[in-house]
């Protein structure tokens, strides 16, 4: 009788100390044991969990997995999400963090999107919403005017270029309250101060550094683009600014700007209707936007393009010099064949 209780008690601990290893031991192991993250969609069941564990080749043992998860109920608790793995996690420590939801943020960067449509589909592609979802909040008008009394045509205005933390699963609305507070935020005491001195609202700002920032990619001259567009309107002169002309047509492929489109009419066309267009043509980046609100104090109205391929500008104080650099602009183009 003693033998057998001994045998028992040895085959009792030997399930025993299988178990336990199969709930404590190391069961995660990811590629050059550096951390690895996995996302889990919204409605995903179990299976479709350990299949993404198994397929990854995350796990050493995916039975201890299984009944890990049955031990802890996570079988009826997936939540959706990004998870960031640790090599050498256990199947209890891997399981404690799906069934908790205890999800990583992503890291959402952006820089400049000219329509609404661009943005959305950067957004669905980074993000788990749905391209057309967000566009549909774009949209809004409702939903929009509770914001500053944006609408649909002003609603990119929120949108400033930079690298943002948020959940993989937030929601359209969700997200679009994210970057209405980012929004607010980037707009302090010392920006509205600038702003005010120049007699802009925040709408104007952006709109201006959506042109400045189409305009010139060196932000060195940014402030000096930006002095030449403040000078028109302080003068009452309309911007004729180029790039709004490429936003008017719809073509922002163009290379040269002809006459047949500076009569496309749209009150994005700054060579037909005067003052600041009704909206950004761009989501301006954040040393656009401080141009405008730094802008450069000179005696400029005009600039074109350097000839030296530089990528920067020759400015004028007069027409007739303008022409002469424009002249030669021209003819650079000519001779490359750009018509």
């Amino acid at each position: 009788m003693k033998r057998w209780l001994i045998i028992l008690l040895i085959v009792g601990l030997g399930f025993a100390f299988y178990g336990y290893r199969m709930i404590f031991s190391s069961n995660v192991k990811t590629p050059d044991g550096k951390d690895t993250e996995i996302f889990i969609p919204t409605g995903a069941d179990y299976l479709t969990v350990a299949n993404k564990l198994q397929e990854g080749k995350l796990l050493s043992d995916i039975r201890a997995f299984h009944m890990v998860s049955r031990m802890m109920n996570y079988t009826h608790t997936v939540k959706p999400g990004r998870y960031v793995l640790k090599d050498g996690m256990s199947s209890r420590e891997l399981i404690t963090k799906l069934r908790s939801g205890d999800q990583s943020p992503v890291k959402f960067t952006f820089v400049k999107f000219r329509t609404k449509d661009q943005l959305a589909e950067h957004v669905g592609n980074k993000l788990e919403m749905d391209k057309e979802e967000f566009l549909a909040v774009l949209n809004d008008k409702d939903f929009l005017k509770k914001h500053n009394g944006l609408n649909p045509e002003t609603a990119m205005t929120i949108f400033i270029p930079n690298t943002y933390e948020m959940w993989w699963t937030v929601k359209p609305k969700d997200f679009f309250k994210r970057m209405f507070s980012e929004y607010k935020k980037f707009w302090n005491e010392e920006r509205n101060a600038k702003r005010q001195k120049l007699k802009l609202n925040r709408l104007e700002v952006m709109a201006l550094a959506s042109i400045v920032e189409e305009e010139t990619n060196k932000n060195d001259e940014k402030a000096k683009v930006a002095g030449v567009y403040l000078n028109r309107i302080r003068n009452g002169m309309p911007l004729q600014a180029d790039p709004t002309v490429k936003y008017a047509v719809g073509d922002f492929t163009l290379r040269r700007i002809l006459n047949k489109h500076l009569q496309v009419d749209s009150p994005y066309n700054t060579y037909l209707y005067p003052g600041i267009p009704p909206a950004p043509i761009c989501t301006p980046s954040i040393p656009s936007i401080e141009a405008v609100l730094e802008g450069e104090r000179h005696s400029y109205f005009y600039f074109c393009a350097n000839i030296d391929g530089s990528g920067y500008h020759k400015f004028s104080e007069s027409l007739t010099e303008h022409n002469a650099y424009a002249r030669q602009y021209h003819q650079m183009l000519n001779q490359r064949g750009i018509r």
